[in-house]
């Protein structure tokens, strides 16, 4: 009697948890609309953020990937995906927390939302307004068209100097390795020619720079680089170049 019991105890557990399993599937299956998420968001990359554990990617953009380069004013590739993510971890930081609301599910399973700040601005419109992003028609139908526009007419970010559409980008580079010439955390090998007996220390200010090509290495290849570049443009120490 013992035995059968028991055996009849977990049967009912295995069913109910088929049961359980069954209501999942069918909740994925009906993509059932997850509520929003709000909380302070860890940067992935420009396009991509972290709540709670959840990966949240903006609908309608596309940031440079994490290892991609383009080339600046003066033809000096940089790291515009890291400078990306380096502006939108800035811009979030103003105004915590972060609200998404959820639009859809991607192929890789992540929550694609439409974000705002606690003060009520649209982050995917602010990095494409900033040129750290673009307009991905694709999925925005032209969303954010104006604010590309815009960065595009004043040269703000990746319209500066030359770039590849990140989609572009990643189907020419498969799964997103970077080219040999552009390892991370080495600028390029142009400017790593020409740096010459340039260091990151001490830090220096755009008076104690001798050129326009010294000022972009530290630019590109120092942390406390983007502070030579005040108006964002990706030119440094303007006066000297």
């Amino acid at each position: 009697m013992i035995v059968a019991a028991a055996a009849a105890l977990v049967v009912q557990t295995v069913m109910q948890r088929g049961d359980r399993i069954a209501d999942i599937s069918t909740s994925n299956s009906l993509g059932r609309k997850p509520v929003p998420i709000a909380g302070i968001a860890s940067v992935i990359d420009g396009d991509t953020i972290e709540i709670h554990g959840q990966r949240i990617r903006f609908n309608g953009i596309d940031a440079p990937e994490s290892k991609q380069y383009c080339e600046d004013a003066k033809g000096f590739e940089y790291p515009c995906g890291r400078r990306a993510a380096e502006a939108l971890d800035t811009f979030l930081a103003a105004s915590r927390p972060v609200q998404c609301m959820f639009v859809a599910w991607d192929r890789y399973r992540r929550f694609v939302g439409d974000c705002r700040r606690a003060d009520g601005a649209n982050v995917a419109a602010w990095m494409v307004e900033q040129g750290q992003a673009l307009d991905w028609s694709r999925y925005s139908h032209g969303a954010y068209a104006p604010q590309q526009a815009k960065a595009e007419n004043v040269k703000l970010g990746l319209w500066v100097g030359n770039f590849q559409a990140p989609w572009e980008w990643r189907a020419a580079h498969g799964n997103g390795t970077a080219p040999p010439s552009q390892s991370l955390g080495i600028v390029s090998r142009k400017l790593v020619a020409q740096s010459g007996s340039y260091s990151c220390e001490p830090r220096r200010y755009c008076s104690q720079i001798g050129s326009c090509d010294e000022a972009q290495w530290y630019l590109h290849n120092c942390s406390w680089g983007r502070k030579l570049d005040r108006d964002g443009d990706g030119v440094a120490c303007e006066t000297l170049c």
